[in-house]
């Protein structure tokens, strides 16, 4: 069976997100948490506070300093637990690669320059290194490097001068709408991801093959 062909010019420089994208986590912690006697729930709750992991994703703390915070707050929120061994446990993983996600990037990247724009820590650079990344990508953006996280059109502006990108020669890739939202304000041709599907189906429509020739 023929495949159709797009005919949209293939853009200059295609900017993904990590999390949610290239890289999946589980949805919850409930076994840790339970070997640990914390709560269902209590760690995302500590360790994606809002105030708390603004500061460790635009730099003003460490992955280090954030990981002791949340063993902090559940101690003292759940005095009973054994809150510094199950952060010990949660910090460990990497995380998994989507394989489908990757394929498309590898086979993007012989027709573009491919990167991240991502919300991390300042341990992205292991992480990458652990998950075998690094060598699939051309660059990458971290908002604790750069001190101003997405959906800001800072980080946008900074990725562009940064990869020397015109607006309109730039894709982008992410999980979460506000931040899919801020690109396209900025004239980047953006795609909500929902599915390995769906970012096929996108990719080809802006001239992005998703199959190696």
């Amino acid at each position: 069976m023929s495949r159709l062909k797009s005919t949209a010019v293939c853009p200059a420089t295609l900017f993904i997100d990590l999390d949610g994208v290239l890289r999946l986590w589980p949805s919850g912690y409930s076994d840790l948490e339970d070997a640990h006697q914390l709560p269902v729930g209590s760690i995302t709750r500590a360790a994606f506070a809002s105030d708390l992991l603004t500061q460790v994703i635009t730099g003003r703390i460490t992955d280090e300093a954030w990981r002791a915070e949340v063993a902090r707050r559940l101690a003292a929120s759940h005095p009973s637990s054994r809150a510094d061994a199950a952060v010990t446990a949660w910090s460990k993983p990497v995380g998994t690669v989507s394989l489908d996600v990757l394929n498309m990037v590898m086979v993007s990247r012989e027709h573009c320059s491919v990167g991240l724009i991502t919300n991390a820590t300042d341990r992205l650079p292991r992480d990458l290194a652990a998950l075998g990344l690094t060598e699939h990508l051309d660059f990458v953006i971290n908002s604790s490097d750069i001190g101003v996280a997405k959906p800001s059109p800072e980080i946008f502006m900074h990725a562009l001068a940064a990869t020397n990108t015109p607006p309109q020669h730039a894709v982008f890739i992410d999980d979460t709408a506000s931040n899919v939202a801020a690109a396209n304000a900025m004239g980047i041709r953006s795609h909500h991801f929902v599915s390995a599907a769906s970012l096929r189906t996108f990719m080809q429509s802006v001239g992005l093959p998703t199959i190696a020739s």
